[in-house]
């Protein structure tokens, strides 16, 4: 995978997600193969983008297929002008730095409670946070968050920087996908 900061440029189908009603976006793209692999990470990837010249930040999820999708909200369609069903086009370039991500509630209640692993997390890399967040919400069920939530603390206060058994591109868990998206 090149590691480029350049922009990329594609033409995209703007999909509607079969559970719209349980999303917080109502539209997504799958970045074409070739345009993933010349993003940083295959794992999520924050980007600065453009649809339809209309310009965007938004957090790139995997899609289990050393691929990424990009979720697109009201405003941004409303403001490019783009339609379900039809084709735009896109730019997207790494962000120079990856932002903080936000700390689920969850977790930042038990990270309080843990004071060796709040000191641990507060000393990692962003990118290492991203990951211990994503491996914490892409849990399907709320037994297995808390778990995980449970590890995360435990594993932060032995001293453990990176979330371990983890593989933030879904590719060989078939963990993480796109949303299925309608017809």
């Amino acid at each position: 995978m090149s590691q480029s900061k350049a922009t990329s440029t594609f033409n995209a189908r703007l999909l509607r997600p079969v559970d719209s009603d349980r999303n917080s976006f109502r539209a997504f793209v799958v970045l074409p193969r070739d345009v993933s692999e010349t993003l940083p990470r295959r794992g999520r990837t924050t980007v600065d983008g453009t649809i339809n010249d209309e310009a965007f930040r938004v957090t790139l999820e995997p899609d289990g297929r050393l691929s990424h999708w990009l979720p697109l909200d009201d405003k941004v369609l409303e403001r490019s002008g783009a339609t379900i069903g039809e084709e735009a086009t896109f730019t997207v370039k790494p962000v120079e730095h990856e932002p903080e991500p936000v700390i689920p509630v969850d977790f930042q209640a038990a990270l309080a409670a843990a004071p060796e692993a709040r000191a641990a997390w507060d000393d990692t890399t962003t990118i290492a946070r991203v990951d211990w967040i994503h491996w914490i919400v892409s849990a399907k069920q709320a037994r297995t968050r808390a778990k995980r939530i449970s590890n995360a603390c435990e594993q932060l206060a032995a001293g453990k920087r990176r979330v371990c058994c983890f593989d933030p591109s879904g590719f060989y868990s078939k963990a993480l996908r796109a949303p299925e998206a309608e017809d």
